[in-house]
């Protein structure tokens, strides 16, 4: 997934490409991260995984992103928590969603649409 140049540095891209992306399986162009890793630590992992993605929500906050775009970013994550916690078929769905590049594309439109309307 291609990364938008403003964001490219900040703290937020730099954790959801870790979590989400960070690793290739060898002769594929399959890209996993440390967030499904995470997910198959029983109790703790999937707990570990949320706070971490809520760094990305922070930022977004931080920015100054409208309400409704955060209530979206919200959501893919609760929907990343909560079925990621299911036993065998979390862990899979955890390598397949990934959740903070969702977040992180929300934020860089919300960024860009902000942007383009002079609005910062």
């Amino acid at each position: 997934m291609p990364r938008a140049p403003a964001s490219e540095h900040s703290h937020a891209a730099k954790l959801a490409h870790l979590l989400d992306d960070a690793f290739e399986v060898p002769g594929t162009s399959w890209r996993f991260g440390l967030d499904p890793l995470l997910g198959l630590l029983p109790g703790v992992g999937d707990l570990a995984g949320l706070l971490l993605s809520l760094v990305v929500l922070a930022e977004a906050r931080a920015r100054g992103v409208r309400r409704a775009v955060l209530l979206r970013m919200l959501g893919i994550v609760f929907i990343d928590f909560v079925v990621g916690s299911v036993p065998i078929v979390g862990d899979a769905f955890d390598f397949w969603y990934k959740p903070n590049l969702r977040t992180l594309r929300l934020l860089e439109r919300e960024l860009e649409r902000r942007k383009q309307s002079g609005e910062g």
